[in-house]
């Protein structure tokens, strides 16, 4: 078992998860269905948002009480968090650029622009594995954002899953726009990069947001595997940048949805905790100390995103080298289903 999902609450835990893996599924077909529909999420609300952000800044550096009440600065006010949502953001507005042929968007070198920010964010949750297995070795510690963190190998396994992974991506350059302009393909993304990438994220949620993992490890990631696997063949990894910017401006806003409060006087009836947690409970944790810890299900999903990202990346080494090709610079999937499927979608 990863999670405490029993019990009276366990309806209203499913009921939240299903609800959040079926209202990303929706916007995401929303956001890259049309122009408008990319504008609102990814222009017109970051926009606003940011607005919001940098008041309860100022409000807070002022010591205003609505400001460091605010939920988002008490649970989200962290380097990561902020990170994250940003790097998503310009992931979804440099994939746009591609697939409408805004700007630079037209260019080839360009083309290399998914590769980078996909590796960017990969390597902001590898610092953040690898600064909770500093802060925490076998020990809880508590994070900047009010959250319970245990450090170990779990960490240290999954972060060099991490950096595998980023050398998992193969054919940087050849992305392309659909036919029909509703999204960014990279055909050579194939079902194999995807459940990796899947495997080794949902260890990092595990991981070092643990008590969001629930929603951002699997809801957050099955929404855009759903969606490339069944009717948008190639389209993942932008499935993936707006599920996730989505994901995070709700997330920034409105974190006491997920939360249960180290002090256990705020809990949301969705919030769910994986069994890092031992009795299901944040009750007798102490700085420092091991007391309610099991890091097992933790070390064996990190174990595991170790391994089949060591195996696809040991794959893609040696199909390149039979085919005589760079995996980098050339497609390496040309012969799957998927790749086909994927391919037939591109436009002139």
């Amino acid at each position: 078992m990863l999670f405490h999902v029993y019990g009276d609450m366990a309806v209203w835990q499913w009921i939240a998860m299903f609800g959040v893996l079926a209202g990303l599924i929706l916007l995401n077909e929303f956001a890259r269905k049309t122009k408008f529909g990319g504008a609102v999420m990814f222009f017109a609300l970051p926009a606003a948002l940011t607005v919001y952000f940098v008041a309860i800044q100022i409000g807070a550096a002022c010591g205003a009480e609505w400001a460091l009440k605010n939920q988002t600065y008490i649970y989200m006010n962290g380097w990561f968090h902020y990170a994250k949502l940003y790097a998503a953001l310009a992931g979804c507005i440099g994939f746009m650029m591609i697939k409408y042929g805004w700007g630079i968007g037209k260019q080839h070198w360009f083309k290399c622009f998914p590769f980078v920010i996909v590796a960017i964010n990969i390597l902001i949750a590898v610092a953040s594995d690898f600064e909770t297995a500093i802060k925490g070795w076998n020990h809880w510690f508590l994070s900047n954002e009010d959250v319970w963190l245990y450090g170990g190998w779990h960490n240290v396994m999954n972060g060099i899953a991490g950096l595998l992974n980023i050398f998992c991506m193969t054919a940087w350059w050849s992305v392309y726009s659909s036919k029909d302009k509703t999204d960014m393909l990279w055909p050579d993304m194939t079902w194999v990069y995807i459940v990796v990438y899947d495997v080794w994220n949902f260890a990092y949620t595990y991981n070092c947001l643990p008590t969001h993992s629930w929603f951002c490890g699997i809801a957050l990631l099955l929404a855009p595997t759903i969606a490339a696997l069944l009717w948008n063949k190639g389209g993942w990894i932008q499935n993936r940048a707006f599920t996730l910017c989505i994901w995070c401006m709700f997330a920034q806003c409105f974190p006491l949805f997920q939360i249960t409060s180290t002090d256990g006087t705020v809990a949301s009836k969705w919030a769910t905790l994986p069994t890092l947690y031992a009795d299901g409970t944040l009750n007798g944790i102490v700085e420092g100390s091991s007391a309610n810890a099991d890091p097992t299900a933790m070390t064996i999903v990190s174990a595991l995103a170790l391994i089949v990202n060591a195996i696809a990346l040991t794959y893609i080494i040696v199909v390149s080298r039979k085919r005589h090709i760079n995996p980098y610079k050339q497609d390496v999937f040309v012969d799957s289903k998927y790749y086909k499927d994927a391919a037939a979608r591109i436009g002139e």
